[in-house]
Parts: C-alpha cells; structure tokens; sequence
C-alpha cells in the first residue's frame, strides 16, 4: 500500500490530460467543419493539431489512465466491496472509452473529407465527456450509495 498514493496521484494526472483531449478535439472538429470553406490550408492545420492531440496526448493519456486505474484497484481490491459507486464509475469509463474510439473514426472521416456531422450535432456531441465527468466525480467524491 505504500505505493498507491503516488499510483493515484499519477492516475489523476492522467484522468486530467486525457480529458483534456477529450474536451478539446470535438471544438477543433467544430472548427473544422464550420471553416472548411476557409480552404485546404486551414483544414490542413486543423488535421495536424487533431491528428497530434489525439495521437501524442489523448492515447497515451487514456493508457496511462487505464493501467493506472487497474493498478489502483488490484493494490486495493476492497474497492470493489465498498458500494457501487465503483461499479457506476466504471460504467461511466466504458462509455468514456466508447466515446474516446469514436473521437479517432470522427477525426478520419473528417480527413478524407466524407464527415456528415454538422458543427451544432458536434458541440452537442462535445458535452458527452462532460456529462460523464459529472458522473464519475460524484461517485468517487461524494460516494452517494
């Protein structure tokens, strides 16, 4: 157990950058979608910072959240005896990752140009993450039941 505090406090750093990522890459979608008469510049700037958010920031985040999140749970299995919380949380992140995989099939449609979604369905779609952020924190703060 005298390694879970640091285990945890890299797990929360890791929950923050990948949301991060998980925050931003829909509003540069947005800006994709909404400029692309701006030119093939512009998108192809828009390209390079989904493809590196995503790519350098978002999947090494969400592994560095994964393990750490099972390293955190086989250190201290009780968790899973102490209410559901756990388990609600846990939903939530396959729902997180879910949304995550869809993140990179938006990002390739939007590449070879054949996205259909539109900038209002995208900043809809951008709350998702929120939403869930809103789920997973209660659980693991307030631990309503």
């Amino acid at each position: 157990m005298e390694y879970y505090s640091w285990v945890l406090a890299f797990h929360v750093m890791s929950v923050i950058s990948w949301m991060a990522m998980l925050f931003y890459l829909p509003r540069l979608f947005i800006y994709h979608v909404e400029h692309k008469e701006n030119g093939k510049v512009f998108t192809d700037v828009i390209e390079i910072q989904e493809r590196k958010l995503y790519e350098f920031i978002g999947v090494p985040a969400f592994w560095a959240t994964l393990l750490s999140g099972i390293v955190l749970i086989i250190l201290n299995p009780a968790l899973f005896i102490s209410g559901m919380w756990l388990h609600i949380k846990l939903t939530a992140l396959l729902f997180l990752i879910g949304y995550h995989f869809s993140l990179n099939m938006i990002r390739k449609r939007l590449m070879k140009d054949k996205c259909t979604m539109s900038g209002k369905k995208l900043r809809f779609y951008n709350e998702v993450p929120t939403i869930i952020m809103i789920i997973v924190v209660i659980m693991v703060i307030i631990k309503p039941i």
